[in-house]
């Protein structure tokens, strides 16, 4: 049911953005000062909210950049963080979390945004959306502040799905690659396998299997493989797209998170210690705001569903308005580029690329 107050869309062009507004741990205030704040910045945005429409209606109302540029439908359901996935599946209809996945499979938004509960949000994508045909895991891909000329690398997966072969692996390099290309720009990425050392005989058997398969087919899908890359270069310059299982990505981004969090707990207590050091943090506030909007994890929110029949941005579920602004503007520049009518070409493509590495892998007498 749509809501019946003046806040549908006032004209249908520009891309237009489907938010799930009840599943964050701010509540659903937070998610529309994310979206108003990035509306104020693009003016080509539109929004179809989905919660409750009593709730929503009063927030849309009292923000003045959201005017005429969403639409808001009814959903009495809320995916909680604590719901196991397979209750969802069975009882989520009705949800806003559902109802935010409905609107990208009807083709009335092209990307999907959502703060809430990461297992039942892939496992909803999954059943409603459809893996694309060929592959066999989606993916997870979040972009990691680094020192690679365009500022961030691409990492996948980091939670999707804790296993992976050597062909999920390659799929997920393959995907990574158009990622890159279309979220960073990058014509040639850099593709490295994340391991426990760069040595090419350390590792798990699927993981030589998996360099072997990347390697075979970096040519032919037109990136660079760099081979083996370590926990270090995730924010380094060495590679663009780093390659790992969902177990792995997700420590490392966990860990990642909670070092910025560190970082900026110790810089304001060692400025705070003395007059001379709260002097010397005035001398230094530009040069520090400029690092701790760097390493803010709120600014690079946003993890992208790979290998669905539509895209799905995952915002944080504790995310304020910055986090989900930071969600909201790279679920839309992914929609301006045609990111999921690409995706599906560069899958459809890989797939054969992927058969023909396989192959030859098995014909060296490589087990995959």
């Amino acid at each position: 049911m749509t809501s019946q107050q003046d806040q549908r869309m006032t004209g249908t062009s520009g891309v237009v953005l489907s938010i799930d507004a009840m599943g964050g741990d701010q509540g659903p205030a937070a998610v529309v000062a994310g979206i108003a704040a990035s509306a104020e910045k693009n003016p080509e945005v539109r929004f179809i909210l989905h919660g409750d429409s009593a709730v929503l209606d009063k927030l849309v109302a009292k923000s003045k950049p959201l005017a005429g540029r969403c639409e808001i439908r009814h959903a009495d359901g809320v995916v909680s963080m604590d719901d196991k996935p397979s209750q969802v599946m069975r009882h989520g209809k009705g949800t806003s979390m559902w109802s935010a996945l409905e609107s990208v499979r009807d083709g009335e938004a092209t990307v999907a945004v959502s703060c809430g509960n990461t297992g039942a949000l892939m496992a909803l994508s999954m059943v409603r959306l459809r893996k694309l045909p060929g592959v066999s895991r989606p993916a997870i891909a979040i972009l990691w502040p680094s020192r690679s000329p365009q500022g961030f690398n691409v990492m996948l997966d980091v939670g999707a799905d804790i296993r992976a072969d050597a062909k999920d692996l390659l799929q997920y390099a393959l995907m990574g690659v158009s990622y890159a290309r279309n979220g960073l720009a990058l014509e040639r990425p850099r593709v490295g396998l994340l391991n426990v050392g760069t040595e090419e005989h350390k590792g798990r058997s699927e993981l030589h299997d998996a360099h072997q398969l990347i390697g075979q087919t970096a040519e032919d899908a037109e990136f660079d493989f760099v081979g083996f890359v370590e926990g270090g270069d995730i924010p380094g310059n060495a590679a663009d797209v780093i390659v790992t299982d969902g177990f792995t990505g997700n420590v490392a981004l966990k860990t990642g998170e909670g070092t910025a969090s560190l970082i900026r707990d110790l810089l304001r207590e060692a400025f705070a210690y003395s007059p001379l050091s709260r002097i010397a943090s005035l001398l230094a506030f530009t040069s520090l705001k400029r690092l701790s909007k760097r390493i803010d994890p709120r600014r690079v929110n946003g993890g992208v569903f790979l290998g669905l029949n539509g895209t799905v941005v995952k915002s944080h579920g504790a995310a304020d308005a910055t986090g989900i602004s930071a969600a909201v503007k790279l679920a839309f520049r992914l929609a301006e580029s045609g990111f999921t009518d690409r995706l599906k070409a560069r899958v459809a493509s890989a797939a054969e690329l992927a058969e023909d590495a396989v192959q030859s892998a098995g014909e060296d007498g490589t087990h995959t």
